[in-house]
């Protein structure tokens, strides 16, 4: 396949006497990855709609030369189907690129490449509109099918029709939104001092690197990037940079081989199995698998560090984890002052200046504004979030037929990988043949060495065709 597939560019209105088997909401990379996998299944009836007018993954994070933390192979199909037209290799193809690939020899790509990737699979996938605000999602208990409200978008993000479709079936991929510490939330809406999130870093990069002090807060991957950026762009001896973090240390990632079989099915089973104070409890302590600097960059950080010692003195550069923002303001309009307390010492002390980024990560987007027409019928746990089984699927009433499942919206049920693109295919695959109930893309039955529970390996549940005891709406392919 050469990557524009000679696919009818499906209606995106519906009626009741025809339905979709399954209506997609958002178009980041895991609706995208369900999207591919579900493009040859002949019979299955799906549409994906997205409020940007097109893809862009992490665009303020396209830093030259920052890669991803999960080899190629976690690109949107592989890891389920290898053979896929949609896979990374597969567009290497058609750009002619597979021999400098081949001979780069680089195992994890640059998240620029990620980026066009991605943008050349929803730039062929027929399934997918984009420029569609959806507006409320209900359901239909007389014809037994969820309705989706959405309002089509010109070019320039204005209103241009309204519309519903009518599905058997739903997934959300709604993603996660840029996360703002409330002592910082002022300054942010504030145009007049640069407090930026993370997110929007290149967008702001010249009027930071001009900025006569920064400041960076978060000892994440961002965070390192964007330190390690502004950093060589700076001269030596007049850096002018502070990098904080809350985290006890600037940590390396978890990237051991056994320690990165938390992100595989196996460990995703075991944790939704466990108890759910259980799985409260062991989140936090996971942050390391998932919220740690890669080794690389950490070296890159400190060897531009040391260059800069080589004529003597140190560099104007303050690296201090252990330390939290307690309240911030401006002064005089032009500068921002943080008041900061050290979590161990016990210290406090202030810190004026320029700019500020906020590599404080982000958060899962809420559904509850989106599914406020299906709130009665969802069942929650006894922190009010919603529950998910096995399958990827919202616990609803009995009286809902159809199925509501969820992407990157589950971390209390399923874990640390929830977010992770290595498990993006595999969770693609689970729902779709949780969706179908004829196992389009057999799954294997165990994926780790490491035992996480007193079980053996032969009482492992297979996500594939084990779903006769759960509720669901099963659409059978047709051919």
């Amino acid at each position: 396949m050469t990557g524009t597939p000679d696919h009818p560019e499906p209606q995106p209105f519906t009626t009741p006497e025809d339905p979709r088997d399954l209506v997609g909401i958002g178009i980041g990379p895991f609706n995208l990855s369900l999207a591919a996998l579900a493009h040859p299944l002949d019979g299955l009836d799906t549409v994906f709609y997205e409020q940007r007018p097109g893809f862009h993954w992490h665009p303020g994070l396209l830093i030259d030369g920052a890669t991803l933390q999960v080899p190629f192979l976690a690109d949107l199909v592989t890891l389920a189907d290898p053979a896929s037209p949609w896979s990374f290799l597969s567009y290497l193809k058609t750009r002619e690129r597979l021999f400098p690939f081949y001979f780069a020899e680089r195992f994890h790509i640059q998240r620029a490449e990620y980026d066009a990737y991605c943008r050349w699979v929803s730039e062929n996938l027929p399934a997918l509109h984009f420029g569609h605000q959806i507006d409320a999602v209900r359901w239909n208990p007389e014809r037994a099918l969820f309705e989706v409200d959405f309002t089509q978008l010109d070019s320039d993000g204005e209103a241009e029709a309204l519309g519903r479709t009518y599905t058997r079936n739903i997934v959300l991929g709604i993603g996660t939104a840029p996360y703002l510490p409330e002592p910082l939330k002022p300054l942010v809406e504030a145009p007049a001092v640069p407090v930026i999130h993370s997110a929007d870093y290149l967008d702001h990069r010249d009027l930071l690197r001009d900025a006569e002090h920064v400041t960076v807060i978060g000892s994440g991957q961002s965070g390192a990037e964007i330190f390690l950026d502004l950093l060589r762009a700076r001269p030596a001896g007049r850096e002018k940079i502070h990098w904080l973090a809350r985290t006890e240390a600037f940590a390396p990632m978890e990237y051991s081989k056994l320690g990165l079989e938390h992100f595989t099915p196996d460990y995703t089973r075991y944790f939704h199995a466990l108890p759910e104070a259980v799985r409260d409890g062991l989140v936090p302590h996971q942050w390391q698998l998932h919220k740690g600097i890669d080794a690389d960059t950490i070296a890159a950080i400190h060897d531009e560090l040391y260059r800069r010692t080589l004529d003597g003195g140190w560099p104007d550069a303050v690296l201090t984890p252990g330390v939290s923002v307690r309240t911030a303001g401006r002064v005089a309009n032009t500068r921002v002052e943080l008041h900061l307390e050290h979590l161990q010492q016990g210290t406090r002390s202030r810190l004026t200046t320029d700019a500020v980024v906020l590599a404080t990560g982000y958060r899962e987007r809420p559904l509850d504004q989106l599914l406020a027409g299906l709130d009665p019928y969802i069942r929650k746990d006894s922190s009010a979030r919603p529950r998910i089984d096995e399958q990827y699927r919202l616990l609803l009433d009995p009286s809902v037929t159809g199925s509501v499942y969820v992407q990157n919206a589950e971390r209390h049920t399923h874990g640390v990988g929830a977010p992770d693109l290595g498990l993006a295919a595999w969770r693609s695959a689970t729902i779709l043949n949780s969706l179908t109930g004829r196992d389009p893309y057999p799954l294997p039955q165990r994926t780790a060495f490491t035992s996480f529970g007193l079980q053996t390996p032969a009482r492992h549940p297979g996500t594939a065709g084990r779903i006769g005891e759960q509720r669901g709406n099963l659409v059978r392919l047709k051919g």
